[in-house]
């Protein structure tokens, strides 16, 4: 960050943040623009370039804003799952309502915009710098789902199911008839046995 950071300059450079997430959400990366940002945030141009040393900083202060809301989501689905023995179908319910939402919700557009996120991450070495913070996160959330459905599974082996996870979720949204939570659903139920084994 340029400036010195205060109580004021920290509220800005969060309005900024908030307002570079928002129009991720809604444009993708295209849309988070310096000019947009201020006009969305409703302060003077400037501070887009006092707050943040460059475009790409201010765009994984959204990444990283969006992708922190998105894990207390998922913590707060994981938190109110019983600790039961689950069948693999089950399980894999479970892995995929936290990890791309129900599958009553009608929403695309949180699929798209983690699936930009996901892509983004290798032209943006800053958003990739996220990514790689928050992994570890993301993994403990698996962990817990898998525990809490009488299950185990060593670090490598969940990591290996969150990549699963999210490429088939990239795979599937550049089909011409996509079902993400579909396709998803299936290539974990192929393998959750294997990687994540009943427990006794």
């Amino acid at each position: 960050m340029s400036a010195t950071t205060t109580s004021k300059g920290e509220r800005r450079r969060r309005q900024l943040i908030e307002a570079a997430a928002e129009l991720l959400r809604e444009g993708g990366f295209e849309a988070v623009r310096h000019r947009a940002v201020a006009e969305r945030a409703g302060v003077p141009l400037a501070s887009t370039t006092y707050y943040f040393d460059s475009l790409d900083d201010l765009i994984a202060g959204a990444v990283e804003s969006s992708a922190v809301a998105e894990l207390a989501a998922i913590r707060d689905q994981v938190d109110s799952v019983s600790r039961r023995r689950r069948g693999a179908r089950a399980t894999v319910d479970l892995i995929v309502t936290a990890l791309i939402g129900a599958d009553d919700d009608p929403d695309r557009e949180p699929i798209v915009a983690r699936c930009e996120r996901l892509a983004a991450s290798a032209r943006y070495p800053e958003v990739l710098a996220v990514h790689a913070r928050l992994a570890s996160q993301f993994l403990d959330l698996m962990a817990d789902v898998i525990r809490r459905s009488g299950r185990r599974a060593s670090r490598e082996d969940l990591r290996n199911l969150l990549r699963l996870a999210q490429g088939t979720m990239l795979g599937s949204m550049i089909e011409a008839d996509a079902h993400p939570r579909e396709s998803v659903r299936d290539a974990l139920l192929s393998v959750i046995d294997v990687l994540a084994p009943p427990v006794g």
